[in-house]
């Protein structure tokens, strides 16, 4: 593991940044609104949990603690930490994933559509990249305590391309940032996306574009 120098200075360059930077959210209008998560409504976050309800544990979570389940097709798990799992993040304007990848894993090219994403690599060796709206993609190979940032909306990847497992932190400076994962929202949405849609704009053959839906139809 990284040691305590390096995550306390990625996380001071990242959520100590001047405040017209800080967050893409709407600035809080309180000191701290712990996030009522079953709430029957929410607009831009949730409601706030009454002050005299609210301890200590309401700012303290282990949701990204543990090292996340591999055993799938991509070889990587990504545990998100936003106002929803850590209702204290509510109002704040920050998050943080946590991205476990096995020897060879990916995490599939996907966007954030509301915040810019800052990874620091904990362990192991990675590539992670992004295109831009110009259609240039920028990558590099990084290792243990190097940092990349992923601009606000753009698709970009994470992979492990060493030997042994990686682990990555990616913070973030919205509180629900969104995740589009490319593959399944094209090829697995709910209604279906009609065949000839995207078979024009992949340029192949309906057949093609039925056997990719199969892979994401559950």
């Amino acid at each position: 593991m990284a040691s305590i120098i390096s995550i306390l200075f990625f996380l001071a360059s990242f959520l100590l940044a001047p405040l017209p930077l800080q967050s893409a959210d709407s600035d809080p209008l309180q000191d701290f609104c712990v996030g009522l998560i079953n709430a029957p409504e929410s607009v831009n976050g949730f409601p706030c949990k009454p002050v005299s309800e609210v301890t200590a544990d309401d700012f303290s979570s282990r949701v990204i603690a543990h090292e996340g389940n591999t055993n799938n097709a991509f070889r990587s798990n990504v545990t998100g930490a936003n106002a929803m799992a850590f209702p204290g993040l509510n109002t704040l304007g920050v998050s943080m994933n946590r991205i476990d990848l096995a020897p060879g894993g990916l995490n599939p090219p996907h966007s954030h559509p509301r915040a810019t994403q800052l990874d620091i690599v904990i362990e192991g060796t990675v590539m992670i990249g992004f295109v831009t709206t110009g259609n240039v993609f920028y990558s590099k190979v990084l290792r243990k305590g190097e940092l990349f940032v992923v601009p606000r909306g753009l698709v970009h990847f994470e992979k492990n391309i060493g030997k042994g497992k990686a682990l990555i932190f990616a913070a973030f400076n919205g509180q629900m940032p969104g995740t589009v994962s490319i593959a399944p929202t094209l090829f697995g949405a709910k209604p279906s996306i009609p065949d000839a849609i995207l078979s024009t704009a992949f340029q192949v053959e309906t057949g093609v574009v039925d056997e990719i839906k199969s892979k994401f139809s559950s």
